[in-house]
């Protein structure tokens, strides 16, 4: 390997690489969010905007409106909307 005689390029790859195992065994993560005006979505976990088309919906799901809140399944990296929450 190129690498092998700079010990923090060895262990800069070392740290990646157990970042990215635990990422890949976390659980699954059930969140709020809510749809924006241009049809982007915020999660509690997650603020930055995750653009329309980016994300997916259950198919039984009738399309959500911007504001309405939402139950978000993470899975892996990619938001999945999973209903709308409404008040009691």
């Amino acid at each position: 390997m190129a690498y092998e005689g700079n010990s923090g390029i060895s262990r800069l790859a070392a740290v990646l690489s157990e970042r990215m195992r635990k990422e890949s065994e976390s659980p699954l993560i059930v969140d709020f969010g809510e749809v924006l005006e241009d049809g982007s979505l915020v999660t509690n976990t997650f603020p930055a905007p995750v653009p329309k088309g980016e994300y997916s919906m259950l198919g039984s799901l009738e399309p959500v409106s911007p504001g309405s809140r939402v139950l978000v399944a993470w899975v892996f990296s990619e938001a999945v909307i999973l209903g709308t929450v409404k008040s009691s």
